[in-house]
């Protein structure tokens, strides 16, 4: 089953969400501090029934946070907004742990919006705990010159399933959850990267939430809450209380059941339609088939540009200015879907997607194609294809044909999880070392080049390195790019529109640049 993501505007932000199956809508609700890619595997069983909606919670994965201090109620009337951007009058949801404490508060609001909830585990906290979490369970998560934080996030992500809290680190707080697989750790670093510091709101707003289970008498669609065992939650049903006629709660024995008992409950609703999800009009998602890959391309700026950038190897979109331009993240970068598994790609491949992602956007008929670095010769590729009447290159940082063996084994380290996390490190010092010397991985004298401090603050490198660690197909890219034959490539391409490189470039006999 395919899902689908989208971009919506409520107020003046921007939030991010996916959306599978067909059928009455479903709202999921991730926990803190993930974002909607956790519910993926979920989308794809229960989209069979429902249209399932998981958005990115205010401050998490892809969605601009709440302004100021907010609290539980802020991120409630956050959902209610939502679902008057979506047009969803009425629905079904689902929220597991933060998730669901955010939608009951919801549903207390504006009960007449939800035709059930499904919680898995709901928290009751008491006074001694919450001023036990207040010691030590939402420190300042900012990003430190060069990466410490990184070996902080690693470590943190990876011990809150052997202890909860996860700095309580006693006997008697272990877990039987606990797992040490840097696959399922990878994940949740990648959201926490997502939200930086913002994942304190969000989670404090949940932490500090009071028991906002209605009154006995109080009109509310019906509520199961369930929690499985080794769930910390699960020993928090006894501490519900008494609940309206219409609620119940019980603990299950597995993850499993939990599902199966949240979906029996949510599918007792009535059918109501879904309606047709709204785009964004300066980002978004669209479905691109091609020789290899099945998936969605994510795209940022403006459609009716005359200009298309493709970004380099191992970067993305979000390290461009789209305010003029249309640029796209391109297979296994970015936000975009990765390349089928086994796919061996050339040239012509990456061209097939640029060119079938250019047309479902709706570009421009000829516009003119733009490459950072190495990914210039994608776009004179493209450009040659496409009829286009120019192309061209920003940030042309270019080795020589006999420098790409080199470049292909060191360019862009390998970033496959591991046990300890030091695929992130590496990653941290690829791109501060690509601010002081050209190419990074050869950091000697005469290979310094100038560099402002602005763009090495830690912030900056921050972005950097997340657009690095989403590259699962940077080396790809890079590989197919340093071995193209040049000379015939730029033969069949149309005319150079522009060629930009910094001035220490020029100097430079290790840089390549095209005979015109």
């Amino acid at each position: 089953m395919r899902i689908f993501r989208h971009f919506v505007r409520v107020g003046n932000r921007r939030v991010h969400y996916r959306r599978a199956g067909s059928g009455p809508s479903l709202i999921m609700v991730h926990q803190s501090p993930r974002s909607s890619a956790e519910y993926e595997p979920l989308m794809r069983k229960w989209g069979q029934h429902f249209t399932c909606i998981a958005p990115d919670s205010p401050g998490f994965g892809q969605s601009d946070p709440l302004p100021g201090s907010p609290e539980i109620g802020d991120f409630a009337q956050h959902y209610l907004d939502l679902l008057d951007a979506l047009g969803i009058e009425r629905t079904a949801a689902y929220g597991f742990h933060s998730g669901g404490i955010i939608l009951v508060s919801a549903a207390r609001r504006s009960p007449e919006r939800f035709t059930a909830l499904a919680i898995g585990g709901y928290a009751i906290w008491t006074p001694e705990e919450m001023a036990h979490f207040r010691e030590g369970y939402l420190p300042p998560f900012q990003p430190s010159a060069y990466g410490e934080h990184l070996v902080w996030l690693w470590n943190r992500i990876l011990e809150q399933t052997w202890f909860f809290p996860w700095f309580d680190v006693r006997n008697s707080t272990r877990l039987r959850v606990a797992h040490d697989d840097p696959v399922r750790t990878d994940a949740v670093v990648r959201d926490m990267l997502d939200s930086g510091d913002a994942y304190r709101a969000g989670y404090g707003a949940v932490l500090k939430a009071p028991r906002d289970i209605p009154a006995p008498t109080a009109k509310t669609p019906p509520v199961l809450i369930a929690a499985y065992e080794g769930d910390p939650l699960h020993s928090h049903i006894p501490r519900l209380g008494t609940l309206p006629p219409s609620w119940s709660a019980r603990g299950v024995a597995t993850p499993a059941e939990l599902e199966a008992a949240c979906l029996q409950h949510v599918r007792q609703t009535p059918p109501i339609p879904c309606p047709a999800p709204p785009e964004n009009a300066d980002a978004g998602f669209v479905v691109v088939t091609a020789p290899g890959f099945d998936g969605l391309i994510h795209w940022s700026g403006r459609r009716d540009a005359d200009t298309v950038v493709l970004h380099a190897p191992g970067r993305s979109t979000e390290l461009l200015d789209t305010s003029r331009v249309l640029a796209i993240d391109l297979p296994g970068h970015g936000l975009s879907d990765d390349w089928q598994n086994g796919r061996s790609v050339e040239l012509k491949d990456w061209n097939a997607v640029v060119t079938a992602a250019m047309k479902a956007i709706g570009v421009n008929s000829k516009p003119a194609i733009v490459g950072e670095g190495l990914s210039a010769f994608l776009a004179a590729d493209v450009a040659r294809s496409t009829g286009a009447n120019s192309w061209g290159a920003i940030d042309a940082h270019i080795p020589q044909s006999q420098d790409a063996r080199r470049w292909a084994d060191a360019a862009i380290p390998d970033l496959t999880p591991d046990r300890f996390g030091s695929y992130l490190n590496a990653a941290w010092s690829a791109v501060r070392a690509g601010h002081f010397f050209w190419p990074w991985f050869d950091g000697k004298a005469a290979n310094a080049v100038p560099f402002e401090a602005a763009d090495i603050t830690p912030e900056a490198l921050a972005l950097e390195h997340r657009s690095l660690i989403r590259a699962r197909s940077g080396r790809a890219l890079l590989r197919t790019l340093l071995n193209v034959d040049r000379e015939q490539l730029l033969a069949g391409a149309p005319a150079i529109a522009n060629w930009e490189r910094a001035a220490w470039a020029t100097e430079r006999a290790d840089i390549w640049s095209p005979k015109v």
